[in-house]
């Protein structure tokens, strides 16, 4: 499961426009859909599509408001990520060691 959304989010982030939607929302704060569409400079449908695919990765969470649907980024979603990344950190943390200490042993 936690593989599985990873992936999600990986996949929904690798889209710049939802990237652009994420971090603005991260920045500004909950948004409306017209506001969103205003800043991302594409079409609500555009916008619309986007936001669906960063809800399946449940990196932003929505609330209906009369007609209008406010969505925030939820940062929380990117711990999966950030999980994946640590590994992949502590694996090139330990190659460069590797590496120091070769290059130690090479000195004349």
């Amino acid at each position: 499961m936690k593989q599985a959304n990873a992936d999600n989010v990986f996949r929904a982030l690798a889209d710049p426009t939802r990237r652009s939607l994420f971090e603005e929302m991260a920045r500004q704060g909950e948004q409306t859909v017209h506001a969103l569409t205003r800043y991302a400079g594409v079409s609500q449908p555009a916008v619309s599509k986007h936001l669906s695919v960063l809800k399946r990765a449940k990196l932003v969470g929505h609330r209906r408001e009369g007609r209008e649907t406010h969505y925030r980024a939820r940062p929380e979603a990117l711990a999966s990520m950030a999980d994946w990344l640590k590994v992949y950190g502590a694996f090139w943390h330990d190659r460069f060691d590797r590496l120091e200490e070769v290059l130690e042993r090479m000195k004349p």
